[in-house]
């Protein structure tokens, strides 16, 4: 470290005294303040005891910044309650060192820990006037006050702040006495230490500051919320200036170099404070990391959170609702139906780790922090049906051609204890239809019908083992979608078809690393095997004939090989798609907060698809073009989708479907 300069002349109407031992000075001060010698030991024993422990700052760590960062390695957030980036004083420039010193305790290289004289000096005028006018702290009296005491200005505590110093400056060298003050020390605007100053007020690291920078810094202490260059321009020019001309004084800088740095304009590069990309996101990890963590870690404990989400997906995404939400504010504004701005929230999964890609909860997180990804339930309509399939294929073995009566009826005695007579969407009938079909047209009463064959009960179970934690009314009008959910349940249950069958637990968070680059945490995935990779196969190609034959047809407009089902619940309130390509699973739902109809015909295909199309198409541009799963034991034939009947390959009117071999 640089030697900084402490020569000084003697302040402008200082008092003369003759120089009396440090003692005589001390016991002088004692009788001005009017403290006994007997009562002195018995105060000065009492101060001793309640003090805080100096040996506690070998493992002092000043409270810093977390730092969040994309799944690529850039910025995404900081997390602080004192916004501080701790360094050594090896990495200060010898200015600043010079300019701090100078300006807060020119005596700091000899004294024991309090400036004698300055405290005399300061009684006497704080006698005089009745009242503590001035201050005579010392760089590591200050210390202790900010470590260890309250800023209450008492004769008693004043005391207690030059025991501790004395105590500091007993264990510690002067270098690391300043770098913990440098580093703890509040320079406003937000700024705690050093190096957060030069960011927060400069926009540049510590080592690159000037000298008029470094003396703009040394000038805050003082008054930090007076001084800030943020706050006021001109009065930090004129106390930088008185700074830089008492470094002359002191012999730290020559006339020329304070004449190049008195010329040198202040210019700042305030901080806007801004909305933090994917604040829905952070907020959902922060809950979970407080839990892990505690607050006081998370906030204070300068971490690194390498998170999972992708920026250019989520850049994507908000894009994506707020292009659909505008779309949809169209047409209800020609209906006259804007009394409330509709919602949407959008979720994306990777279907094989259960990383969380990109989340939006809502239009605007300034005018609602509420995730509506994540936190809201409601019903997800016909986006349930699927759960319903997969159940009957896996735990009963139904196949693709069987079929189910589209026809009215009543189920007797349903579990509320009353008949139910469910309808469908069309308000029309076809008849007996393949399983296949059903799904691919949404069709109501097959689902309802499969619902009873399969037992409501073994669906709530496969539900809550594809990743649905929501509790489940277990009647049959579930098969519709009744019960509500958040729409990162339902999008984690459809990722277990492209995934081969696995379930996976959603999240947020691959590892975290202490301030010196150690793991204190890395995820481990939770996956587990739900149903076979060949039904899991099966349910895939079910959901891509609703892209291609059905409900999701605009979705061809991608040229992939994706799947996924719409959902629109009742007089219009929710609309929902939820969907996959070979690795990436996306939720959408769009609807009002309080459930009210988003207008006639605005259903998952016209309401929520459009957002999910759009998000899609940013986020597999530039991805390799990949094929579902197809396991061993499974054949693709071609059928009736009516009958069921298995016909010559590409005969006409057929379609194709995955078949187990077996079956």
């Amino acid at each position: 470290m640089t030697t900084v300069r402490t020569s000084q002349p003697q302040p402008e109407g200082f008092i003369g005294f003759m120089k009396p031992s440090r003692n005589i000075i001390f016991i002088l001060l004692l009788l001005i303040l009017g403290v006994g010698s007997g009562a002195f030991i018995g105060a000065f024993l009492g101060l001793t005891q309640d003090l805080p422990q100096i040996r506690a700052l070998n493992d002092f760590k000043p409270s810093s910044v977390t730092r969040l960062l994309a799944d690529d390695g850039s910025p995404l957030a900081e997390l602080y309650i004192e916004n501080r980036v701790p360094v050594s004083i090896n990495d200060m420039p010898p200015e600043l060192l010079a300019a701090i010193v100078t300006t807060e305790d020119r005596k700091f290289f000899t004294h024991s820990g309090i400036d004698v004289k300055g405290i005399l000096r300061a009684a006497v005028r704080d006698i005089m006037a009745g009242e503590f006018i001035e201050g005579a702290s010392t760089i590591t009296q200050q210390l202790a006050k900010t470590l260890f005491l309250t800023s209450q200005k008492t004769l008693f505590r004043k005391l207690q702040e030059a025991v501790l110093a004395f105590q500091i400056e007993r264990r510690y060298t002067k270098n690391e006495i300043l770098e913990l003050y440098l580093n703890q020390i509040y320079l406003g605007s937000g700024a705690y230490g050093v190096s957060s100053a030069a960011k927060i007020f400069f926009s540049k690291p510590l080592s690159k500051l000037s000298l008029a920078e470094c003396a703009l810094i040394a000038a805050m202490p003082r008054a930090p919320s007076r001084y800030s260059p943020l706050a006021n321009k001109d009065l930090a020019l004129k106390r930088r200036n008185i700074v830089l001309k008492q470094m002359v004084v002191t012999g730290n800088i020559n006339e020329s170099e304070y004449r190049k740095a008195v010329d040198e304009p202040i210019i700042t590069h305030k901080q806007h404070r801004r909305v933090d990309a994917a604040p829905y996101f952070l907020d959902y990890i922060k809950n979970d990391l407080e839990k892990r963590l505690g607050s006081s870690m998370l906030y204070k404990g300068g971490l690194t959170i390498y998170t999972t989400l992708s920026l250019e997906m989520q850049v994507a995404a908000e894009s994506a609702v707020e292009n659909g939400l505008k779309s949809l504010e169209k047409r209800m504004q020609t209906r006259g139906q804007l009394d409330d701005l509709p919602q949407a929230a959008l979720i994306a999964l990777d279907v094989h780790t259960g990383e969380i890609l990109a989340m939006v909860g809502g239009r605007d997180y300034r005018q609602s922090n509420y995730n509506r990804a994540a936190t809201a339930k409601r019903q997800p309509g016909s986006a349930f049906k699927p759960i319903v399939y997969a159940t009957a294929i896996e735990a009963l073995g139904f196949t693709q051609n069987m079929t189910l009566l589209d026809a009215p009826v009543v189920f007797k005695n349903i579990g509320s204890g009353k008949d139910w007579k469910p309808e469908n969407f069309s308000g029309t009938y076809q008849g007996e239809m393949t399983l296949r079909k059903a799904l691919t047209l949404s069709k109501n009463i097959p689902a309802a019908r499969l619902m009873q064959k399969t037992g409501p009960a073994t669906v709530v179970n496969f539900a809550h083992e594809m990743g649905i934690d929501s509790v489940l009314e277990p009647y049959l009008s579930l098969a519709l979608g009744t019960s509500e959910v958040t729409l990162l349940e339902l999008t984690t249950a459809y990722s277990v078809f492209p995934s081969g069958g696995q379930s996976i637990t959603p999240f947020g968070v691959l590892e975290i690393t202490d301030q010196g680059g150690h793991v204190i945490w890395r995820v481990k995935p939770q996956k587990k095997v739900v149903m076979s990779r060949q039904n899991a196969a099966i349910m895939t190609d079910m959901l891509r004939g609703v892209v291609l034959e059905g409900t999701g047809k605009r979705a061809r407009a991608l040229g992939r090989p994706v799947g996924g089902k719409t959902g629109t619940t009742d007089n219009y309130r929710d609309a929902l798609f939820i969907g996959f390509s070979p690795d990436i699973a996306v939720g959408v739902w769009v609807g009002l907060d309080t459930p009210q109809p988003l207008g006639h015909h605005e259903t998952g295909a016209r309401a929520a698809l459009p957002i999910w199309i759009d998000f899609m198409q940013s986020a597999l541009s530039g991805r390799p073009y990949t094929y579902f799963d197809m396991p061993d034991n499974v054949v693709r034939k071609s059928m009736n989708p009516t009958t069921g009947e298995i016909l010559p390959d590409d005969a006409p009117g057929s379609v194709e479907a995955l078949f187990n071999v077996e079956g």
